[in-house]
C-alpha cells in the first residue's frame, strides 16, 4: 500500500510539473495593434488604456452651419460609455484586433439639446412686403427672405452616428430652408389713395389693376396720410357714432339697411376710426366730403371688398 501511494504521488507531481509550462497566465497587457473604436490601446496595460479611452470619448463634438461654429461635450448630448468594459474585451483581443466602444445615449437629453438648437437657429420665412411708393405712387414691393427650420430627426441621427462611431469631424447642422409664401410675384392687392385727387388706385403687387373715384375727408376732418393696412372687414355693417366726436354727439347707432352711411361694405384701416366703405350718397364721390373716411360707390365698394383682405397695405398720400 505504501509503495502504491508513493507511485501515485510521483505521478501527480510529474503531471502538475508537465502541465505548468503550457498554462497561459491572464493577460495584463493589450496585444499590439488593438484599437477600441479607432482609439489605439495596443501595448497598454488596463489603467492607461482606460484613461486613453475616457479622454478620447470625452472630446467635444464640433458643429458648424454657415459661419457659425460651436461645440458640445458628449455628456451634454446624453452620451455615456464604459471604458472598463472596453478594456476587459481589449485584453482578450488578438493582435491587430478591433473592439467596439459601446455608447449609450439618453434620448430625452439629446432631444432637449436639439430643441435648443432649433430655438436658437430656426427662423421663420419673411414674406415680401410693400415698403413704400415710387415717385409716381406705384407700390415698391421688397422681396421676402427664406427662413430656416432645424430638422430634428436628421440632426439626432447625425449626432448619434458621430458618438457611436467615435467620430469628431465637424457635424453639419441638419436644416431645411423655408421659402416665403408671399413673394413679389404673388403679392396681391395694394391700395393707394390720393386724397386731394379723390382717387383710389388698386394694384396687384406693383402692377396697376383698377382705379376708382372716391370721396375723402373734409378740410375740417381730413383723411390722414400715411402707411396703413386693412384690419377689419364687415358685410352689411352697423354704423356706430365715433366716441368723443363732436359732429356725432347725440347720434344713435344705425343698423344695416338703406339708411346706413356705411352702405353694405366696411373695410376698416389701422388709422383709428378711418375706413373705406360704400356710401348711399353718390353725389359726394369726387369731393372732400366725409369725416375722414374714404367713400366709394356701392358697386365699387362691393367689388373691392371681394379682392382685398385683412392685412392689405393701404397708402394714403397728399396728391
Amino acid at each position: 500500500m505504501l509503495i502504491r501511494a508513493f507511485i501515485c504521488s510521483l505521478l501527480v507531481f510529474f503531471g502538475v510539473g508537465a502541465a505548468a509550462p503550457n498554462a497561459s497566465p491572464p493577460p495584463h497587457v493589450i496585444a499590439q495593434g488593438v484599437r477600441v473604436s479607432g482609439i489605439r490601446v495596443g501595448g497598454l496595460t488596463a489603467e492607461p488604456a482606460r484613461a486613453r479611452i475616457r479622454d478620447a470619448f470625452s472630446r467635444s463634438l464640433r458643429f458648424h452651419f454657415q459661419d457659425k461654429r460651436w461645440r458640445a461635450a458628449p455628456t451634454v448630448l446624453g452620451a455615456t460609455t464604459s471604458a472598463e468594459n472596453a478594456v476587459v474585451r481589449a485584453l482578450t483581443t488578438p493582435a491587430g484586433g478591433r473592439v467596439r466602444l459601446h455608447v449609450k445615449i439618453n434620448r430625452k437629453k439629446l432631444r432637449t439639446y436639439i430643441a435648443g438648437l432649433d430655438h436658437r437657429l430656426s427662423r421663420p420665412a419673411q414674406d415680401a412686403a410693400a415698403v413704400g411708393l415710387t415717385s409716381s405712387y406705384r407700390p415698391i414691393i421688397a422681396e421676402g427672405k427664406p427662413g430656416l427650420q432645424v430638422d430634428r430627426s436628421r440632426m439626432a441621427a447625425r449626432i448619434t452616428r458621430a458618438l457611436k462611431h467615435q467620430k469628431r469631424a465637424p457635424v453639419a447642422l441638419a436644416a431645411n430652408w423655408v421659402q416665403p409664401s408671399v413673394t413679389a410675384s404673388n403679392f396681391g392687392p395694394v391700395i393707394v389713395i390720393k386724397r386731394n385727387s379723390h382717387v383710389l388706385q388698386l394694384y396687384n403687387g406693383s402692377s396697376t389693376w383698377r382705379t376708382f373715384a372716391v370721396a375723402t375727408g373734409q378740410p375740417a376732418y381730413p383723411t390722414p396720410t400715411g402707411n396703413y393696412a386693412i384690419v377689419d372687414m364687415q358685410m352689411n355693417p352697423w354704423w356706430r357714432p365715433p366716441p368723443n366726436a363732436a359732429w356725432a354727439a347725440g347720434a344713435q347707432p344705425i343698423p344695416p339697411g338703406p339708411g346706413n352711411p356705411l352702405g353694405t361694405r366696411w373695410m376698416g384701416l389701422s388709422a383709428p376710426g378711418v375706413g373705406i366703405h360704400a356710401t348711399p350718397d353718390d353725389a359726394s364721390i369726387g369731393y372732400s366730403a366725409s369725416h375722414g373716411c374714404i367713400r366709394m360707390h356701392l358697386a365699387d365698394a362691393e367689388w373691392l371688398f371681394g379682392q382685398v383682405h385683412v392685412g392689405t397695405p393701404v397708402f394714403i398720400v397728399d396728391a
